[in-house]
């Protein structure tokens, strides 16, 4: 299995958000956020033979990261499954996480999207046991983890750390 972990793109401003009284849930990208993170998303794909599912933290701007990602991949022209995954969410259970790979066959892709400081906890717990994060991801960039048996704590392979700027490098932009 192959597990990417991305960062949701830039949104709008906590602060003023909240200033408006709005949840922070409701956050949504910027529309350079967007375009940053389609550049990114085709990045992605030029390294992987294709994607089997996305699934995405409820909030907006996670679940809008996920569809230009999953709309990328229909691009290319396998259009992949997606999902709501609650686990995905700030402070949501890494166990429960787990739980859900090992649902999926061992020959998936997925593509986990979420927020920070939650990603880097996840990818430290998933491939080292251990749940303090040892690198920091930057809005839309992602971790390429392998597993070459049923997803287990700390048995995955870190095979690629994909910060944005080098996706949109690997985009040709």
């Amino acid at each position: 299995m192959q597990v990417v972990l991305f960062r949701h793109g830039i949104a709008e401003d906590r602060e003023e958000f909240a200033r408006a009284g709005r949840p922070d849930s409701d956050r949504p990208l910027t529309g350079k956020g967007a375009e940053r993170t389609r550049r990114a998303a085709a990045g992605l794909l030029s390294v992987l033979d294709g994607v089997d599912c996305v699934a995405a933290s409820p909030y907006v701007r996670a679940r809008q990261t996920a569809d230009i990602v999953a709309d990328r991949c229909a691009e290319a022209g396998r259009a992949p499954e997606r999902d709501s995954l609650d686990a995905m969410q700030p402070g949501g259970d890494y166990g429960a996480v787990l739980r859900w790979l090992g649902a999926r066959d061992i020959r998936d892709t997925v593509v986990l999207v979420g927020h920070e400081p939650d990603l880097s906890g996840l990818m430290a717990w998933l491939i080292a046991g251990r749940r303090d994060g040892f690198a920091r991801f930057k809005k839309s960039g992602a971790c390429l983890i392998g597993f070459a048996a049923p997803p287990a704590r700390g048995d995955g392979e870190l095979l690629a750390f994909l910060p944005p700027a080098v996706l949109r490098q690997l985009a040709g932009n």
